[in-house]
């Protein structure tokens, strides 16, 4: 196995092992379509890792990555310093980089950050381009929900890195789940995660992989979206579409169906995945039904099935779901991309206008619907109006009613004319 080979095995390796049990299939049925030999070493890898504890989770020891070809590998970065900051301890780790926290370590302030650096052995061109895109991505972003670029460079010893701001907070989700949030409460969280994608989209930047683990809620509620890994810069004129190299870096579970086939990415693809993480906010599921955790399976589902409606999914909702809400999800999670809302923001606008009472897009525009959103947002004022409505068609009716009786010919009992009516005749004009 060479260098080359030995990267892209490794790779992969590291990105399935961040999966949970039931994704890897699917993950690597989708990173490995065309390679069976490449997936055979992946899971062949991951039959080792276990049967040794997990030791392969962790850097190569010194002198293995050598025998494949690759340069050796410290076995921990804690205590390493990178520019003003030292390495405290990892954070997590993916198939390009590893996170670490680290503190200020020229005594000048106190501060915690979170370091990505490119991993040894991990750092050829392609990847070393991918990273040097996300963090070039991330300096072009400021937004109060999106996690801030600090500063970036190259080690004394080659690896590219770049010090972000540090989140210490809990998946979206998993933020909703303990604060027992209710239905509007987690609806304006979500729209916070919105307007922040909706300002990566203003700078032509497309996440391409939103969903919870990459949301953090801190403890004074505030999201912040991480994870520029695999985002997209969309250009004008240049393909868009997700394959690259063969591989399709992606969570399957809230990709999009054009993600999922390999087509032309957009805006859109994230309105998608936006959907699929409010699906699972309001019901604590996935919005698809599985008969198996196949790859196959799951791209059937995502790419045909229909999914079941949030109110009848969810088993226990914490406000109502039902009407205009199950609307609003089903759109974003339309198959088709120009079916779907046009952007994020559309999406936000009709969750705002949900909030509100008034009309949403996802309903429609008939007439009835209006006047019904229009009688619910204003009850005391329809009301008020009814009353004096239906007052004023009784005055009506009863000024018309003795009117009539006046203009009348009423007869005596004698069968005459009565006085009044006889001195009329005499100020008419004859004829």
């Amino acid at each position: 196995m060479n260098a080359e080979r030995w990267q892209q095995v490794y790779q992969l390796f590291n990105s399935a092992l961040e999966r949970d049990a039931e994704e890897r299939d699917a993950f690597l049925d989708a990173a490995c379509r065309d390679n069976p030999s490449l997936r055979l070493a992946v899971e062949n890898l991951i039959v080792a890792d276990e049967r040794a504890g997990g030791f392969l989770r962790e850097p190569l020891p010194v002198g293995l990555a050598a025998s494949f070809g690759g340069e050796a590998t410290e076995v921990s970065m804690v205590g390493r310093r990178f520019g003003a900051y030292r390495i405290v301890r990892e954070l997590g780790r993916g198939g390009m980089g590893a996170v670490y926290l680290a503190e200020r370590a020229d005594e000048q302030y106190e501060k915690q950050v979170a370091i990505k650096i490119v991993r040894r052995g991990m750092d050829n061109e392609e990847l070393r381009r991918r990273f040097r895109r996300e963090r070039q991505i991330l300096a072009g972003l400021d937004h109060p929900n999106i996690a801030r670029l600090l500063d970036g460079g190259v080690s004394e010893d080659g690896l590219p890195y770049f010090v972000m701001e540090y989140v210490e907070g809990v998946a979206i989700n998993e933020y909703c789940r303990r604060r027992e949030l209710n239905t509007t409460e987690r609806l304006e969280l979500f729209l916070r995660v919105c307007d922040a994608v909706q300002h990566a989209h203003r700078n032509r930047v497309v996440h391409r992989d939103l969903k919870p683990g990459n949301i953090l809620v801190g403890a004074d509620g505030a999201p912040k979206l991480l994870d520029f890994g695999i985002a997209r810069l969309l250009q004008p004129g240049v393909d868009q579409t997700v394959a690259t190299d063969g591989l399709r870096p992606m969570t399957p579970a809230y990709a999009s169906p054009e993600q999922a086939r390999g087509g032309e990415v957009a805006a859109t693809s994230d309105v998608y995945s936006l959907g699929v993480t409010l699906y699972e906010l309001l019901t604590g599921k996935l919005p698809y039904r599985l008969t198996n955790d196949s790859a196959e399976e799951l791209a059937r589902a995502i790419c045909e099935q229909t999914p079941e409606r949030p109110s009848a999914a969810s088993e226990n909702p914490r406000g109502r779901l039902a009407g205009e809400l199950d609307d609003i999800v089903l759109m974003a999670l339309r198959k088709e991309p120009e079916r779907r809302y046009a952007s994020v923001e559309q999406l936000a606008e009709d969750i705002r206008r949900h909030l509100a009472g008034h009309p949403v897009i996802a309903r429609g525009e008939s007439l009835g619907y209006r006047a019904r959103k229009f009688i619910r947002r204003h009850r005391a004022g329809v009301a008020a109006a009814a009353f004096i409505l239906l007052a004023l068609l009784g005055v009506i009716g009863a000024t018309r009613e003795a009117g009539a009786g006046r203009l009348a010919d009423p007869l005596r009992l004698d069968g005459q004319p009565s006085q009044d009516r006889r001195c009329a005749r005499r100020l008419l004009p004859d004829g």
